[in-house]
């Protein structure tokens, strides 16, 4: 479990984080939600370690991650997966290169363990035959699986995406969504998003926790998203499906 206890982050004169208390557990798609510029993308990069935040507690099971000194939070980003945007593969290496990253820089495996953890991985991903082949070789989807792959590769404990629907089509990001999910409960991952794709939500989404303006307004599941009495996360509800909408009109 992921637990922050008031969370506060500025930048300069901006408030971004205020006050930010939340929960994340093993098992469950926690997605975050809101806006560009809510502060959900700081949040995020609060919780792995890329923002230190100015006061407040972020608490990984019994380790308080937040009092950690650089060296010491190694041992728990050894357990941390990150699906960033647009996958972020290193479009020098193959994919096989891709997916050992993580190996190379945090195990002293041997090459035939990590051959066998790579194949392992990619085949979950349902990727085959692809080892060799460079990241502009592979579709948007596929690219998108790699990262999964490589995310997965040390069997974190927490799992991070970062807009793992960006620039995909509707019906590879639902594929996307179902493989994340999947992982999560087949491993019991904590998995934690962060997204403005309201299809997410509402396919995935065990929580949903909405950020306006650097404060956590809601939370909730997804049963209950479109039913709220907060007017900011029905507004940012309506927006959302209407976006969607002139989007699927454009073609």
């Amino acid at each position: 479990m992921i637990q922050v206890k008031n969370l506060e982050k500025h930048f300069g004169d901006n408030h971004v984080l205020k006050n930010i208390s939340i929960k994340y557990r093993p098992g469950e798609c926690s997605l975050i939600i809101g806006a560009s510029g809510s502060g959900k993308t700081v949040l995020l990069k609060s919780l792995v370690g890329l923002h230190e935040p100015d006061s407040g507690e972020i608490w990984y099971d019994k380790v308080k991650f937040s009092s950690l000194s650089f060296n010491e939070k190694k041992n728990i980003r050894k357990e941390i997966g990150m699906l960033f945007q647009g996958s972020a593969l290193f479009d020098f290496a193959t994919v096989e290169e891709n997916v050992r990253f993580p190996m190379d820089f945090f195990t002293e495996w041997s090459e035939s363990e990590k051959l066998e953890r790579v194949n392992f991985c990619l085949n979950r991903v349902n990727l085959k035959n692809v080892n060799k082949l460079m990241p502009n070789e592979l579709s948007g989807g596929m690219q998108k699986r790699v990262g999964i792959a490589r995310a997965i590769a040390l069997n974190p404990k927490y799992l991070f995406c970062d807009e793992p629907n960006s620039g995909l089509d509707p019906q590879t990001s639902i594929l996307i969504d179902q493989l994340i999910s999947e992982i999560t409960k087949e491993y019991n991952i904590t998995t934690v998003i962060n997204t403005h794709d309201m299809n997410s939500v509402m396919e995935i989404g065990d929580r949903v926790g909405f950020i306006h303006k650097g404060e956590l307004l809601w939370e909730g599941d997804k049963e209950n998203v479109l039913t709220s009495d907060c007017e900011e996360l029905n507004s940012f509800v309506f927006a959302s499906r209407m976006a969607k909408k002139v989007k699927e009109m454009m073609g």
